[in-house]
């Protein structure tokens, strides 16, 4: 299935496959906001709603989507509140004319303005407990975040595709390369595990059933770490101690040695990099063009370079 196809997607093709899965939509059909897939919320005749994801073609392999979905049946049965896709005659991923696609039950809730000590005391057991989960079974076809796939990789795409201009391109390969050291360093020992890899305080709900984890399309086998500085991304004082705060409850579910917070500083220029290496992949499309309307631009490769070369200072700084 091409990619225009999948652009076109529109609401007789979602309808079709809402109903091809054996279920009878009501017609109602809302688009939710999706930049790398497509995302609707559908009203089913006896009153529910289920959220339909189509996964772009060529993104993941069916078997990394399938280790995406078997890691969302692994926590449910653990008990830990996410979202896990439906199954129909025992498929988790169907397909609509060449595209992959997945259902879900919809979850009412808000996601969270800030975090107290007692919602990070709820979260840091919780993340816990996905990790233990996540620690028992192998993702094979997923992405491993190391200072490779993490710094070195898009690196290399971003410079190959000629999206740094020749001003920034020494400078921002520079210091890419010398937190990619460093993160190889403080991640010698450090285990790997399937983990959330996106677990932002958009990808949380909080409803009257409590909390949910949403959104594992991008998880990743990686260091706990990872989740938990995301989670809590500030750098100021008020944000280490969160951290720690969360940390402190995550003991209680699972071991968290205190240095593997030396790696959140090097894990940020992972994100930077991720995000700026997403969008130029995407760059053709108008959607994105429209979003970030300043990538590509002498300011924001200069603000890019800048924000990497202050993780490098206050890694080297700590040292």
């Amino acid at each position: 299935m091409s990619e225009a196809s999948f652009h076109a997607l529109g609401p007789d093709a979602v309808l079709d496959a809402i109903e091809a899965a054996g279920l009878r939509p009501t017609g109602h059909c809302s688009v939710l906001r999706a930049l790398e897939n497509r995302v609707f919320d559908v009203r089913l005749e006896d009153g529910r709603h289920v959220v339909v994801k189509f996964y772009r073609p060529g993104r993941w392999s069916r078997e990394a989507i399938l280790e995406e979905h078997r890691f969302l049946l692994d926590l449910r049965d653990a008990e830990i509140p996410v979202c896990a896709p439906l199954a129909f005659d025992g498929e988790t991923l169907l397909d609509a004319g060449g595209i992959h696609y997945a259902l879900w039950d919809r979850v009412g809730g808000r996601e969270p303005e800030e975090l107290g000590e007692e919602t990070l005391e709820i979260l840091g057991r919780l993340m816990a407990r996905i990790h233990n989960v996540g620690a028992l079974r192998e993702a094979p076809h997923r992405i491993r975040l190391d200072a490779e796939t993490g710094l070195l990789e898009p690196l290399d795409f971003l410079l190959d595709e000629g999206f740094l201009p020749d001003a920034y391109a020494d400078r921002y390969a520079d210091v890419v390369e010398a937190l990619a050291e460093i993160l190889v360093q403080r991640g010698t020992d450090v285990p790997l595990h399937r983990i959330h890899g996106d677990c932002h305080l958009g990808n949380l709900l909080h409803g009257e059933q409590g909390w949910f984890f949403l959104d594992f399309d991008d998880f990743v086998v990686g260091p706990a770490v990872h989740d938990v500085w995301v989670l809590v991304p500030g750098r100021d004082a008020a944000a280490r101690r969160q951290r720690e705060h969360l940390v402190d409850a995550y003991r209680q579910f699972r071991n968290f040695e205190s240095g593997w917070l030396d790696m959140v500083e090097p894990l940020r220029a992972t994100r930077i990099l991720k995000i700026s290496s997403w969008i130029a992949l995407r760059w053709k499309e108008t959607a994105f063009r429209s979003t970030f309307p300043h990538f590509g631009t002498d300011l924001y490769w200069e603000q890019e370079t800048q924000a990497l070369e202050e993780l490098l200072d206050e890694v080297c700084g700590a040292d």
